[in-house]
């Protein structure tokens, strides 16, 4: 029933969440700069403002590039069927095959079929993002908000438990949270950022054409827990295949990207973020199918931050050790000597 009325509430909810995971990922800097004097509705104001241009910015650069490539899609298309007609064609039998099969099952007696035509996928991806920038510019107008306010969300949180250590363990978990929220974002942004420069570093080197925009792609893309890299790595293969002569060497990009996603998911993350952030893969991966669920990629997007607010939560409410115990990475054993 939950799940059901969060689904159908979803577009609501959604700024609800981008505005709590930016504020709280701020919130240390907005309380740094009233430290030194900077008031907190101008901190906030420049925050939430610097982050709005950061986001037009990449849009926009990513821009030119994602629209020769749309506009070229039926060129490239009708290219690629070309390059990999042998495997199409292998493909295509085996289709075949499974439609007769379905029509023998079927026993199909010619009645005529009416098929709905749906929207175009473009239409589709054009309706999905601009929905998702207007509630992704709500959220950072409540974001803007709850920063502005300073520490009265706090305040109100603290006031709610009547015992004074109910009161403090409210005010430590918060603030816990703000902590590992911030320090996830940076340090994934940071991480992101280093993998996209190496991946058009890499791009350029073996001579795939645009190496700024799979660069940008890389950011952006791994950002999304397991399906994000899965998925990079496909575009990679299918420009490479378009852009060499080579089979081989048209899959050269594609296995480059996917060494340099699969160097940074199992050394350079759980290296840098270290054992507390380090999630119990099961929990992320069920997480990520409820979140899709509810709001697609951008759901994807804020699985994982919300699983860490969950485990932070867990790791200070007692009655919820079992939760985060399971939420957790696998424990090292102890050495019984």
């Amino acid at each position: 029933m939950g799940f059901a009325a969060v689904y159908v509430a979803r577009d609501m909810f959604f700024p609800i969440m981008i505005g709590l995971l930016v504020a709280l990922t701020f919130s240390p800097v907005v309380r740094s700069c009233a430290r030194v004097g900077i008031p907190t509705s101008v901190a906030a104001v420049a925050i939430i403002f610097g982050a709005g241009m950061a986001l037009s910015l990449g849009f926009y650069l990513l821009s030119g590039p994602v629209s020769e490539i749309v506009a070229d899609v039926p060129a490239m298309g009708a290219e690629l069927r070309e390059k990999l007609r042998g495997v199409l064609a292998s493909i295509e039998d085996v289709k075949d095959a499974s439609e007769k099969v379905e029509e023998l099952a079927s026993g199909s007696d010619g009645a005529a079929v009416v098929t709905v035509k749906q929207p175009g996928l473009l239409a589709f991806a054009a309706g999905s993002i601009a929905n998702f920038m207007g509630l992704t510019a709500l959220g950072l107008i409540f974001a803007l908000f709850i920063l502005a306010s300073g520490d009265l969300f706090y305040d109100k949180l603290v006031d709610a438990f009547r015992t004074s250590s109910d009161k403090r363990r409210a005010k430590n978990t918060a603030r816990d949270i703000e902590r590992q929220i911030s320090r996830y974002f940076l340090t994934i942004t940071i991480i992101n950022a280093g993998l996209g420069l190496c991946v058009g570093l890499a791009m350029y080197l073996i001579g795939l054409p645009n190496p700024m925009l799979w660069g940008g792609l890389a950011f952006a893309l791994n950002f999304l827990p397991f399906v994000g890299s899965l998925f990079g790595a496909v575009l990679v293969a299918a420009f490479g295949v378009l852009s060499f002569d080579t089979l081989g060497m048209g899959l050269l990009p594609a296995v480059v990207y996917a060494l340099l996603t699969s160097i940074e998911a199992q050394f350079v993350t759980p290296t840098i973020l270290g054992k507390r952030l380090n999630m119990n893969t099961v929990s992320v991966f069920l997480t990520v199918i409820i979140w899709s669920w509810l709001w697609s990629v951008p759901g994807a997007l804020m699985a994982v931050p919300f699983l860490v607010m969950l485990k932070v939560i867990c790791d200070n409410v007692p009655s919820m050790a079992v939760l985060g115990n399971f939420l957790g990475a696998k424990a090292v054993p102890e050495n019984n000597a």
